[in-house]
C-alpha cells in the first residue's frame, strides 16, 4: 500500500513544472514566468489590443484647491453639481456587448444580450467619452480650455467671468456675477 502512495507522489511531483507564484514580484524573478509574461505583451502588440495614449484630462485634487482659493480671493459664487447621466451621453467607438441585469431579463428573450449604443458605467471608455461630449459642449459655447489644467475652463463676457472646474461627472463652476 505504501507503495502505491509513493508511486502516486512521484507520478504527481513529475507533472507539476513549478509552483505558480502568489504575486507579481515573484512573477518578475523567475526567468520563465518573466518570458512569458514579455511574449503576452508581444502578442497584444502584434494583435493590436492596445495602445499607449496620453492619460486623459482629469482634475488633481490640488488643482480643485487652487480653484476654490482663486474664487474665494475673488468674492465669487461657487456652485457643485454632479452630472446624473453623464456616462450616458456619448456614443460608443467600438462593439460592446453585456448580459441582461439580473432579476430585469427579457423573459421573452432569455438568451439575448445588449449592444450598448453608448457608453455606460463601469466602462472604461466611459469617462474619456464623457470628458469628450463635455469638452465639445463646453468649446461650441466660447469656453477656453486652460493650458495648464485642461479640465479647467474659462468664459469671459465684459468685465464677467465664469469659471469651470471638472472631475468626471462632478462639476464646480463659479462666476463674478
Amino acid at each position: 500500500k505504501q507503495l502505491a502512495t509513493d508511486a502516486l507522489w512521484c507520478l504527481y511531483s513529475s507533472v507539476l513544472s513549478k509552483i505558480e507564484p502568489k504575486n507579481f514580484k515573484s512573477v518578475i524573478i523567475e526567468d520563465c514566468w518573466f518570458q512569458a509574461m514579455q511574449d503576452e505583451i508581444h502578442e497584444f502588440d502584434r494583435l493590436q489590443v492596445w495602445e499607449l495614449v496620453p492619460q486623459p484630462d482629469l482634475a488633481r485634487i490640488e488643482a480643485i484647491r487652487i480653484f476654490i482659493t482663486n474664487t474665494t480671493s475673488r468674492n465669487m459664487i461657487v456652485y457643485q453639481m454632479d452630472v446624473k447621466t453623464a456616462f450616458l451621453n456619448d456614443d460608443l467607438k467600438e462593439e460592446v456587448y453585456v448580459s441582461q441585469p439580473e432579476f430585469f431579463v427579457d423573459p421573452d428573450h432569455l438568451t439575448h444580450v445588449y449592444r450598448l449604443k453608448k457608453a455606460l458605467y463601469g466602462l472604461k471608455q466611459a469617462p474619456r467619452a464623457w470628458y469628450d461630449t463635455l469638452l465639445r459642449f463646453l468649446l461650441d459655447n466660447n469656453f477656453s480650455k486652460g493650458v495648464v489644467d485642461p479640465t479647467l475652463f474659462t468664459r469671459k463676457t465684459g468685465k464677467h467671468i465664469l469659471l469651470v472646474q471638472i472631475y468626471v461627472d462632478d462639476i464646480i463652476f463659479a462666476s463674478t456675477d
